[in-house]
């Protein structure tokens, strides 16, 4: 006969909880565009020599280019595609969790019950 099973701690059960979706991508997403709105407010008040190449984030983010208006598109495509960044990577961690724990109780289950047939 198996020994009953103790719940588990309340600090190991929150290690299995879903990542809310919404909420890591809007972290994401502002992380993102404060990060590109003030890497290019640097770059436009100290002018380092040699410039960081930000004119290549023009080939991903339309309508970007190194001034203020360029900083504050920048600023709007980082944070739309942080946010879905954010999303997705919620998303397929909580796919990820859900299905382990369907794949491991399935196999404990099967343990438990693999020598009925046995007692018969």
């Amino acid at each position: 006969m198996n020994a009953p099973q103790t719940p588990a701690p309340a600090t190991e059960r929150l290690e299995f909880l879903p990542l809310h979706k919404w909420a890591l991508g809007v972290a994401v997403g502002v992380t993102l565009a404060l990060l590109v709105f003030g890497i290019t407010a640097a770059t436009l008040i100290l002018r380092p020599q040699p410039a960081l190449p930000l004119e290549l984030l023009a080939q991903y983010f339309a309508g970007y280019r190194v001034t203020w208006l360029g900083a504050l598109i920048g600023a709007a495509w980082g944070g739309f595609t942080g946010f879905f960044m954010g999303w997705f990577l919620a998303f397929i961690r909580n796919a990820v969790v859900a299905f382990s724990i369907i794949y491991l109780r399935s196999r404990g289950e099967l343990a438990q019950t693999r020598t009925f047939l046995d007692h018969i």
